[in-house]
């Protein structure tokens, strides 16, 4: 289980490092590249592939709810951090285990009251810290989708719209300011 967690912990890192790319092809890659790697596995340890009706609905929920679910988690990891993000994205197995109780006729024991209440201290914390400190922002170079904020001050060619989201190559100029963030993709800074 320790190792799970450490090479969960390290592909979250990883993931946020490129996280400025497009989220949708960042959760094809990954999610092909496991589907590739488990059936292989799979097959090596004499697994059989099931019938083509069975796989094709498997391919269906696992796009709705892995794929989809990590294209989130990627533009999480963009705009919230990856500590963060890892710990909101933790939270849907004990939401998973709350609807079990009415569904399933699960207990409510001491353990899943004391897991839920420290689940929630930990993202109540996350929610009402306050980061707000003057900083300075290095010259960047990057592309992603953004609006005009004020990260986001910069020309655009003849014809095309700043109004709405967009994306394009872009260069944030150095700024110093203060305002409230969080460790997202344009505040990697030492305190």
């Amino acid at each position: 289980m320790l190792g799970a967690c450490l090479a969960w912990a390290i592909d979250n890192n990883l993931t946020r490092k490129v996280s400025l790319a497009d989220a949708t092809f960042i959760a094809m890659v990954k999610g092909l590249t496991a589907g590739v790697v488990n059936t292989g596995l799979a097959l090596a340890f004499g697994g059989i592939l099931p019938a083509m009706k069975i796989m094709i609905a498997a391919g269906g929920i696992g796009f709705l709810s892995y794929g989809v679910s990590l294209a989130l988690f990627v533009v999480a990891l963009r705009n919230l951090g990856t500590a963060r993000t890892g710990a909101y994205f933790s939270t849907a197995p004990f939401a998973g285990a709350l609807i079990a109780i009415p569904l399933l006729s699960e207990p409510v024991t001491v353990q899943l009251t004391l897991a839920g209440v420290l689940m929630g201290a930990g993202v109540w914390l996350h929610l009402t810290e306050r980061h707000d400190h003057r900083h300075t922002h290095a010259s960047l170079d990057h592309e992603h989708v953004h609006e005009h904020d004020a990260h986001h001050q910069h020309p655009h060619p003849e014809g095309q719209s700043a109004d709405t989201s967009h994306q394009h190559p872009h260069v944030h100029e150095p700024s110093t300011h203060t305002h409230p963030h969080f460790p997202d993709t344009h505040h990697r800074h030492r305190h």
